[in-house]
């Protein structure tokens, strides 16, 4: 009895390795060398301008009215710090600015998802209409002294958080993002969640939100940068120093310097007219910078997740 040998057991690695791989031209491995060479330098231009903002904010007057403070502080001073943040008004300012920021967000991100979502239903009645009266608002507004009339006259809302927080309440552009999004939402999963009894908030809350954390994740960020910066409409409808955002008490004090070389702050002179701009920006992007990475793997899928589908 003759008994053939069995072909021996290929070597999968190598012929992967023979087969798998594509080489890399040289036209390719030259696109990535100048894409991480042009992708640095972004990084690098991006980053300087903050850098040296830090490098100023703790640099004294004479090194930087000479021109001499690039990336590394020089004549290290924190008399502007001590000068700002020891004045009580600073922290009631600051603490002003959290609640906007909080409640500024929490209403525009309940209106946005609502509206988006009534919005994102083919079989809404009106719903050619609704999307029509959000998009004009993009191109036409009712011009200042008819707002300011009806915030501060009409509305009753002057010296009130409401004429911060209700008027940019809603982004047109989140609001269409935000659409796209739903309307990519798996139509099936939102019957299968209504044939076991959910209504139709019920499939809202339950089903959609949870399953929606990146674009939600994202335009939080977008409403919340946006109110953290917000000081028009505070300089417009409040003239109480106990309700403004810290951002109001940053440009009086950017504004009072620009006219003198030096404030007094518990009893001592401080050196502020070259450094208070450093000084007050870098004290008003610090909690921004400290949130933003909680939710940056969320930010770039978000984006795109409602962007998809125009």
């Amino acid at each position: 009895m003759v008994t053939e040998a069995l072909p021996a057991k290929p070597d999968i690695a190598h012929v992967r390795r023979e087969t798998g791989v594509i080489r890399e031209s040289l036209g390719y491995r030259t696109f990535r060398v100048v894409n991480a060479i042009v992708l640095v330098l972004i990084c690098v231009v991006t980053l300087y301008p903050f850098v040296n903002l830090v490098a100023k904010a703790f640099s004294s007057e004479g090194y930087i009215a000479a021109g001499e403070v690039n990336l590394i502080p020089r004549g290290f001073n924190i008399d502007t710090f001590r000068a700002v943040m020891g004045d009580g008004l600073f922290w009631t300012n600051y603490g002003n600015t959290f609640l906007y920021t909080v409640v500024g967000t929490i209403i525009a991100m309940v209106i946005t998802t609502t509206y988006a979502y009534a919005l994102s239903k083919p079989h809404l009645k009106g719903r050619t209409f609704f999307i029509g009266i959000a998009v004009f608002t993009m191109f036409f507004g009712g011009g200042l002294i008819p707002n300011y009339i009806l915030i501060a006259n009409t509305l009753g809302w002057r010296n009130s958080i409401w004429a911060v927080v209700v008027p940019g309440a809603l982004s047109v552009f989140n609001l269409l993002v935000m659409k796209s999004f739903f309307e990519s939402f798996p139509t099936e999963l939102e019957e299968a969640a209504a044939i076991d009894g959910l209504s139709t908030y019920g499939i809202f809350f339950r089903i959609v939100l949870p399953l929606s954390k990146a674009v939600l994740a994202t335009m939080t960020l977008f409403y919340a940068v946006s109110q953290w910066n917000s000081w028009f409409n505070a300089f417009l409808f409040m003239d109480d120093k106990q309700m403004f955002p810290v951002t109001i008490y940053l440009r009086n004090l950017i504004a009072a310097a620009s006219g003198t070389s030096e404030i007094t702050g518990g009893g001592e002179a401080v050196q502020i007219a070259s450094n208070i701009q450093a000084v007050t920006m870098l004290l008003t992007v610090l909690p921004i910078i400290c949130f933003y990475p909680f939710i940056q793997r969320y930010f770039v899928s978000g984006v795109m997740l409602g962007s998809v589908k125009g």
